[in-house]
């Protein structure tokens, strides 16, 4: 009787992690963009609009965290209510309307990634955006913590409300 029972554990837990190895943390039905004001350590943060945010680049430091615990098993949630797991490409950014997409180009290696920015931050002085770790291993910036980028809206929103930023916006 014991054996049935633990047995039936293991399978209602496999299943549970296999559930949650999805590599899209996509929620396809977003109802619109998050853009409103916000208030982190006592400084108010102000996203920009889909219009300013289409044909918005930025260079400076990016820098990498984990939202997740229990290497991954325990995953983190975004400003935007999505489960997240170290594998994901998702990022932070302090004022891109959520969600976006956004092309980051490590200008140390050349490499370049795309990622989901559905989180805000980085919160620390003098870095632009806060990268999952398997973007930041990607740039090959894992192991040195930080590293310059530029940063290149793709797009922004999910499903009927995304809209692409122009072609002139985006790099070849």
């Amino acid at each position: 009787m014991q054996t049935g029972i633990l047995r039936g554990m293991s399978v209602l837990a496999g299943l549970l992690w296999l559930a949650s190895c999805s590599s899209s943390p996509k929620s396809r039905d977003y109802p619109g963009y998050m853009t409103r004001p916000y208030t982190i350590r006592g400084h108010r943060y102000h996203p920009m609009n889909v219009e300013q945010a289409l044909t918005y680049e930025q260079t400076g430091i990016a820098s990498h965290y984990n939202e997740c615990a229990l290497w991954g098993l325990v995953s983190g949630k975004t400003a935007i209510g999505e489960n997240v797991r170290p594998w994901h490409l998702h990022a932070a950014h302090p004022t891109h309307p959520l969600p976006c997409e956004v092309l980051v180009q490590s200008l140390r290696t050349g490499k370049t990634v795309k990622v989901r920015v559905n989180d805000r931050g980085p919160f620390i002085k003098n870095r632009i955006i806060d990268l999952s770790e398997e973007a930041a291993e990607r740039l090959d910036m894992k192991h040195h913590g930080l590293d310059k980028v530029r940063i290149t809206v793709l797009s922004v929103g999910d499903g009927k409300w995304k809209k692409e930023a122009p072609p002139c916006a985006t790099p070849a």
